[in-house]
């Protein structure tokens, strides 16, 4: 998207110089500093995360939830992430505040769960904030999920033979707007 911007701000402004100026050498002025301008805003690399697939075919991974270290399985099945009670209360979270009235099917059964804002989700490099998630109720779950609400904010995420890799967004040099993922 923002390239898409760049590119459209680029045409706007040769476009402009071309109707403003018509002199050559003054378009061709106007077109180096444009060109200037977005070497200026370069991006840096995406950051990225490469996982081994477990032994048991699963991807497992510890993440940090608002600093605090977890573990945790992809599972692009669940729509969001979802956290065990035990895990929500580790992490310091308000259980006593939430309402368990979200329905929710797991490999176990059916579950109510409770809806909750993480503030900080953070796997590697790749780091989110404000992360939509479920605590499912006491004992209910014995793992972690790291679903959709995560996965969806980033550039991009794959699986090659027993590798996932997870891939954010480059952050823009130069740039007041702070990209959605961030080194840690």
């Amino acid at each position: 998207m923002i390239r898409f911007l760049l590119v459209l701000i680029m045409l706007a402004g040769t476009a402009g110089a071309v109707v403003a100026y018509g002199d050559p050498d003054q378009i061709a002025r106007a077109s180096n500093k444009v060109t200037h301008m977005f070497r200026a805003r370069t991006a840096s690399p995406a950051p990225a995360v490469q996982i081994s697939r477990g032994q048991g075919g699963e991807f497992a991974l510890r993440a940090k939830i608002n600093g605090v270290a977890t573990p945790m399985v992809i599972d692009t099945g669940a729509t969001s992430v979802v956290l065990t009670w035990e895990t929500a209360k580790a992490i310091g979270l308000p259980l006593e505040m939430l309402e368990y009235d979200v329905d929710l099917e797991t490999a176990g059964g059916h579950t109510k769960a409770a809806r909750l804002t993480l503030d900080r989700l953070a796997v590697g490099h790749l780091v989110e904030k404000s992360v939509p998630a479920l605590v499912v109720q006491r004992g209910q779950m014995r793992t972690n999920l790291l679903g959709m609400s995560f996965l969806d904010r980033l550039e991009s995420w794959g699986v090659r033979a027993d590798k996932l890799m997870l891939t954010g967004y480059p952050e823009l040099q130069g740039s007041n707007r702070r990209a959605r993922t961030a080194v840690d």
